[in-house]
């Protein structure tokens, strides 16, 4: 398939999965980097990171077997300098749990232009210089793959109900992506809570560019939210978390990633394949 059309395909099915419901929108942190957009696309490398060292190793592999492009999962470029403008779609993951809107459009604003300062200084365009002096075909694709992983976990969790915390650890650790990660170490587990403590009502913070503010958890605690589900949690939000009395299970942040990049390329791909290499942390599951 076209480089364009892969791109497309990918936006489209994110768009879907968006947990706004589906409209028409942009996501910053996903973007053709660099490329032809009429490239004709059979051989992809595929990494949760790729930076310069890893496109390096994508030329060698382009000199000794063929190769027509790169894919990141986290974003480079003009799509890591701006990929803060997603976030907002967190406002309306808290307005369906009970948070009001003028709240938590207030809590996001504040911690999106925290993070903004935090990109604002560096220097993103390295990788993208490095895949241009190589001229290798460039993307990533952030949201449009986290979009995946929080339908999915949200649609797993509701299906099979789980009573107990670690009951919520049993179904996780039966995802292959999870299942893998066990064996990496870097399986799921309860931070915050006793495994046999009760669920309640679950968050499940899986999208929206990065993690959200640190304001937001004693909110989600009087809405009735008891088990937060997250890729990953700073130290800061942890105190917050603990503070706030809720339950933490963190699903894994490279595992939870391989699941939504592996459901993505499952719908790009229908029944035209890809051959797929994998490299930096992603291993390839077709289901």
């Amino acid at each position: 398939m076209k480089l364009s059309v892969l791109f497309n395909r990918a936006v489209k099915f994110g768009r879907e999965h968006d947990p706004r419901g589906k409209g028409n929108f942009d996501y910053a942190d996903s973007r053709i980097l660099y490329g032809k957009p009429d490239t004709e696309v059979k051989k992809v490398m595929v990494g949760v990171d790729i930076e310069v060292a890893e496109l390096l190793l994508a030329d060698k592999i382009r000199q000794n077997g063929g190769l027509d492009l790169v894919i990141s999962h986290h974003p480079e470029g003009r799509a890591w300098a701006s990929f803060y403008e997603v976030m907002r779609l967190q406002i309306d993951m808290l307005k369906k749990v009970g948070i009001p809107h003028s709240v938590a459009e207030a809590l996001l604003e504040e911690r999106k232009r925290e993070v903004e300062r935090r990109v604002l200084p560096a220097n993103h365009m390295r990788a993208v210089d490095a895949a241009g002096l190589l001229d290798i075909p460039f993307m990533c694709l952030h949201t449009v793959a986290d979009n995946f992983v929080s339908f999915f976990i949200q649609r797993l969790l509701r299906n099979k109900n789980p009573k107990r915390l670690k009951d919520v650890i049993d179904i996780l650790e039966d995802v292959p992506e999870y299942k893998l990660a066990i064996k990496e170490k870097s399986g799921p587990r309860i931070i915050l809570g006793n495994p046999n403590r009760p669920v309640g009502k679950v968050f499940v913070e899986m999208t929206g560019g990065t993690e959200g503010s640190r304001g937001v958890f004693d909110k989600l605690y009087n809405a009735g939210i008891r088990t937060l589900v997250s890729m990953h949690l700073s130290e800061e939000h942890f105190r917050k978390v603990n503070d706030a009395n809720l339950n933490a299970i963190i699903a894994g942040h490279i595992s939870s990633d391989n699941l939504g990049l592996n459901l993505l390329l499952d719908k790009i791909e229908g029944k035209e394949k890809l051959e797929v290499i994998e490299c930096s942390g992603f291993r390839r599951i077709r289901r």
